[in-house]
Parts: C-alpha cells; structure tokens; sequence
C-alpha cells in the first residue's frame, strides 16, 4: 500500500471515530450523562420539581397499577423502555419505594409507557398484552435486560423471546405488535400527558394526594421520593 493510501485510510478512520464520538456525545447528553475524566459516562440530570402550573382537574391517566387501588397517594410514572433514567428508578429506587410505602398500602404506582423511540413502542405494545399478574415482572426484565434488546437489529424478537417466560406464546406477541388500537392507545396517553403534564422526556412522575398534585421530572433518588411521599401523607420520615 502507498504512502499515500496509507495517509488516507488512517484520516478517515479518525474521522470516522471523531464522528462516532461526537454522536456518543450528543446522544449521551441528550440522556443527561457527560464523560466523565476516565471516560466513563457520568449522571448529572436530576430530578426537577415543576412550577406547579398543572391543570389541577385535568381527568388522570389510565394505566398498570401496583399496590392497592385505594391507597391515598399515588405515584403516576411515565416511562420509556429504553430509558436509561428510568431503568435506574425501576432498578434502584422502585423497590425501597415498593418496601416501605406500597406494600404497606400507604402509595400506589399507575405506570404508563410513553415510549420515546421505535423499540421502547415495541417493548410497550407487547407488555400490553402480558397478563397484569406478570405485568411489572416482566416490566423489570425489560429494564434489566435493557442494553440486550436495545442494541439489538432484532429488538422484537428478543422482546417476544421476554415475553414468553412470561406466559405469552410466540403468536400473540406477533399480533401484539400488529395491533393498530393498542398503538393508538399508548401514543394517546404520550399526548395527553404531553399536553396536560408538560412532559417532555423520561421519567417523569405526577403524584396525587387528597387535593394536592405536583409533577416531579427527572430520576428522583429514593430520598428524594421518599420525602415527597411522607408529605402528602401527613407524616415525618424516620430517621
């Protein structure tokens, strides 16, 4: 090969890198992360209380329920699949939440996909059709195996392959993703709650008490939520 050959195929390679980096870069700001100095993606969007202006009679979203029906507060999340935020809160902070208010029947969790790309409306499209008892089991799987399927050309099939362990064959998974109501559905909620919440990106989260509504956007820690939680139910946290 040529000096000259060589000097070319080098240049492109490194623009080729710098053009991978800059997307990298784009892409993972766009996700609230910045390189951090050992160039390991660092977390630096947090959760941001709303300017309270929310339409206080505005109808609330339907969607999954976890923990009893009638609790007094509830935690409305909305929530992409391929959300590294919102992987981090199902992961991470969900199940000190699940533990120490759900379960005791203080809080309740209406979840509602509001996918931001084709392959979370693929993952929300086929967790519509898991039975509710699998629903958030199977919503953890997606969310743990996140990386998997979302890197995947074959996303659906992965998917699907999820689904069965979750009691729901092959075939109606397939229909799933062909059912034209069920998108319309889902994209429906996402515009409701772009309209009526201000939702912009994931997760976001309304919570509902007796007469008190705030949106909290962003991946809130467990301390964060906790203290929310404790105010709309009239009570001090323990230390």
């Amino acid at each position: 090969m040529k000096f000259e050959e060589i000097i070319r195929t080098i240049s492109s390679w490194v623009a080729g890198v710098a053009v991978f980096l800059i997307a990298a870069g784009i892409y993972l700001s766009a996700k609230g992360f910045v390189m951090g100095p050992d160039g390991v993606p660092v977390l630096v969007k947090n959760a941001v209380a709303s300017d309270g202006k929310i339409n206080q009679n505005v109808a609330l979203p339907q969607g999954k329920v976890m923990g009893n029906p009638k609790a007094p507060v509830a935690i409305y999340e909305f929530s992409s699949y391929g959300c590294f935020h919102c992987a981090d809160f199902h992961l991470q902070v969900l199940p000190e939440i699940k533990k120490n208010f759900i379960d005791k029947g203080w809080v309740r969790l209406v979840f509602i996909p509001f996918p931001l790309e084709a392959k979370s409306m693929q993952a929300a499209m086929i967790a519509e059709c898991v039975d509710d008892k699998q629903y958030f089991a199977f919503v953890d799987l997606l969310f743990k195996k996140q990386r998997e399927w979302g890197l995947s050309r074959k996303s659906d099939k992965i998917i699907s392959q999820y689904a069965a362990l979750s009691g729901l064959n092959t075939q109606k998974a397939e229909a799933c993703l062909h059912d034209d109501a069920k998108a319309e559905e889902i994209l429906s909620r996402r515009q409701q709650a772009m309209e009526n919440f201000k939702i912009q990106g994931t997760p976001a989260f309304l919570i509902v008490g007796n007469k008190q509504r705030e949106m909290l956007y962003g991946a809130p820690s467990y301390e964060d939520m906790a203290s929310i939680l404790n105010r709309y139910l009239g009570r001090e946290e323990k230390k």
